[in-house]
């Protein structure tokens, strides 16, 4: 067990005052933050950082900060509720805009970082509207010395470590010491870790004694102890002030933990060994070290667990791109503890796929979705309506018109979908369907292609960089196992050239397997998509949905103990339509029992004849509209009556 007291049966385990931004980072590693052609956007900030990796792993974290009333603003509270944080205690500034922090990746020792702060929301925390109540709520409560700079901010952190010491709420600093937002450098060196000012450490050491944890590297420790060039010296003067327990930050050494007295030297300093591993970026370990060392004390870990989670939740943070985002989750945690890893840790697949599946996500534990990707299927009906082409997007419209419609009358929001194409058919209507909350699909596939071919692209990777990142790639793939050896090779390339695109931008992938009925005696259809699916898993191949044509229940049994033998983080399945009368279809639904089975996603079963009477003028936008709702309501009835 650790020494400091936290208490026990409170709402929150820790809330973060501090920093709270936007980082920007360059994409392009190898060039000067000045030569970035891309950047990805991140949560950033300290205290955020630490806030979102504690949530991450399970605790219960809050944020105390101030953003701006603007889109940088709603980006940062969405990203901290998607953890799991609580945000009720961020400010929203009417004046000021969001802190911005741009970051780049110039090599491995050089990391250039240029923070966009002047007069930022962060820096005006107004302390008059820190809830005492809150805090009392909170078993620790942790600030960064960036919030000790200015008087504004001062006085928002004192105000909130009285009202924790006035309620038992354990106080622990993060001396976070960047010497650029204390106005020591230029505005262009935010890389800067140490310069030395008497000025700063008297106002650092006049705030010491408030806390009972402070946790810094080898250069915040010299500035709070104000003896430049001199660790053990600087220790000793932080240890004059202040009793609270030292972690020291050695980088890839490890950690040390001072509960007492200082040694004579710094070689007795008991170590707790860090990991080596290739750095890829260092910006945001420490953040990474605190969400572990805090998240293990909270749990009531004794300091050597602590350490030697917070020492690995640094090590999976340098090597990979962002900071928050990069922040690891137990099932990885989990992994990296189970066996010897390698000092490349982008070599371990495992690691990545759990890092991309076990964190926070939209579920969809049902899913009914109408689908209308098709494009070569419009073109037809409009060529057999003797109408013209250019009416189709207006249809698809119509379509989403008709989800809508469903979703508000039956009440599924979180439950419904569409598959929509991004083409000159679908673009406006997957506009329209993209940002409302609802699962969208979008599809690659060149339709009819076998072997498989993307549709208006030789370069699926470039082509997915545009897409947002709620739309999921969904891929028709006509694939059997014992097709001939080319032709599988060839398409089992193409499939792992989409998988390796989906996990570099960040989308999801459905793919839709249909196994041509030329290769399948009748009876064997199940087992030869089956079969597919093992082939495809065998491959590396690990989607988060797939998409099949009806089984009968001992398939879907099948499937659901194949996926949680080869990836339990799948989200599971959905039945495809293939055009079939809707109430074959709807029958079909009673073999469909097994939990892997998540719904529907049906195409011209739902709007093929109605469309088909629209474009012949036959029927209005509203007739249209109506009767594909009534098609969807019914085979919704149906999915849900299937448990019967």
């Amino acid at each position: 067990m650790s020494t400091l007291p936290f208490p026990s049966e409170r709402r929150h385990d820790l809330a973060c005052l501090g920093r709270l931004a936007v980082d920007l980072y360059c994409e392009q590693f190898g060039a000067p933050l000045e030569a970035a052609r891309s950047m990805a956007m991140y949560l950033g900030g300290s205290s955020a950082n630490v806030a979102f990796g504690v949530a991450r792993l399970g605790l219960r974290s809050a944020m105390i900060s101030r953003v701006g009333d603007e889109q940088m603003g709603r980006f940062l509270l969405n990203a901290l509720q998607r953890e799991g944080c609580d945000v009720s205690q961020v400010q929203v500034d009417p004046r000021r805009l969001s802190a911005l922090v741009l970051l780049g990746l110039k090599d491995r020792d050089t990391f250039p970082l240029l923070f966009v702060r002047e007069n930022c929301a962060d820096m005006a925390l107004d302390a008059q509207a820190i809830s005492e109540s809150f805090i009392a709520e909170c078993r620790a409560l942790a600030i960064t010395g960036t919030h000790l700079s200015t008087d504004t901010t001062r006085a928002a952190a004192s105000t909130a470590l009285r009202h924790a010491r006035a309620h038992g709420v354990v106080r622990i600093l993060d001396i976070d010491y960047r010497p650029v937002l204390w106005g020591l450098t230029r505005p262009g060196a935010g890389e800067n870790r140490y310069v030395p000012d008497a000025r700063v450490s008297a106002r650092l050491q006049e705030m010491l004694a408030q806390f009972e944890l402070i946790v810094g590297t080898e250069e915040e420790f010299m500035i709070a102890g104000g003896v430049p060039g001199d660790l053990l010296a600087s220790l000793r003067r932080v240890r004059e002030v202040t009793p609270a327990v030292l972690v020291l930050k050695r980088g890839p050494l490890g950690c040390c933990v001072i509960e007492g007295a200082l040694p004579g030297d710094l070689a007795a300093l008991a170590l707790h060994a860090g990991e080596r591993v290739r750095v890829r970026n260092v910006l945001g370990a420490g953040d990474a070290f605190l969400a572990g060392l805090l998240g293990s004390l909270l749990r009531g870990q004794d300091w050597a667990e602590a350490a030697r989670v917070a020492n690995a939740c640094g090590a999976i943070v340098v090597s990979r791109h962002a900071c928050s985002a990069a922040m690891p989750t137990p099932a990885e945690l989990e992994h990296w503890f189970a066996r010897a890893h390698h000092a490349d840790v982008d070599a371990d697949a495992e690691l990545a796929h759990l890092h991309r599946v076990s964190v926070a996500r939209a579920r969809w534990d049902e899913l009914h979705v109408m689908a209308f990707d098709h494009r070569s299927q419009f073109l037809d009906l409009a060529r057999e309506a003797g109408a013209d082409e250019a009416r189709i997007p207006a249809l698809k419209q119509l379509l989403l018109g008709a989800v809508a419609r469903v979703e508000a009358r039956s009440d599924l929001h979180g439950r419904i979908g569409v598959l929509i194409d991004g083409g000159d058919y679908g673009a406006d209507a997957l506009a329209h369907a993209t940002g409302r909350g609802w699962w969208v699909g979008r599809p690659v596939e060149l339709p009819g292609s076998r072997p498989l071919r993307f549709d208006g692209t030789a370069s699926i990777g470039s082509a997915l960089v545009s897409w947002p990142a709620e739309q999921v790639v969904k891929c028709l793939v006509h694939y059997h196992p014992d097709d001939a050896i080319e032709l599988r090779l060839e398409q089992e390339d193409r499939l792992l050239e989409l998988w390796e695109a989906t996990r570099a931008v960040g989308n999801e992938l459905l793919l839709e397997v249909i196994a041509p009925r030329e290769l399948c005696a009748p009876g064997t259809e199940d087992q030869a998509v089956l079969r597919a699916v093992q082939r495809l898993y065998n491959l590396g191949i690990r989607p988060e949905w797939w998409k099949l044509a009806p089984m009968r229940a001992p398939g879907w049994q099948a499937l659901g103990r194949l996926l949680a033998a080869r990836d339990p983080y799948c989200r599971g399945a959905v039945i495809l339509g293939l055009n079939q009368p809707l109430p074959e279809l709807a029958a079909s639904f009673a073999e469909a029992r097994d939990p892997v089975v998540k719904g529907f996603m049906v195409g011209r079963t739902l709007w093929a004849r109605e469309s088909l009477q629209w474009l012949r003028g036959e029927i209005d936008d509203t007739r249209l509209g109506d009767a594909v709702a009534a098609n969807f309501v019914a085979l919704i009835d149906a999915w849900a009556a299937r448990r019967a």
